[in-house]
């Protein structure tokens, strides 16, 4: 069973790496649960990761600490939901 609230964190995030790295709103919205992210988008380079991240902590208020954020984390989209859903709905 999903948490309540994964809806609007999933939306979030879509909405954040759509409008940080530049993606039109057709390829944003077909990303997937196993969409890979890190290393198979382009646009996802090392200085944007720190972009999408800082997003993310203002939209969802959340805080991201350093030693938290790895490959693991941005490795598909899912991993990247998962990982703000658990922090947002606390």
């Amino acid at each position: 069973m999903l948490p309540e609230g994964i809806d609007t964190v999933e939306t979030t995030v879509r909405a954040v790496l759509r409008d940080t790295l530049g993606l039109s709103e057709d390829r944003a919205a077909a990303f997937e649960t196993e969409t890979p992210l890190f290393g198979a988008l382009p646009e996802l380079d090392s200085m944007a990761v720190a972009g999408v991240l800082t997003e993310l902590e203002d939209r969802l208020g959340i805080i991201i600490e350093d030693d938290e954020v790895d490959g693991e984390m941005l490795e598909t989209f899912g991993a990247l939901t998962r990982y703000a859903a658990d922090k947002a709905l606390k």
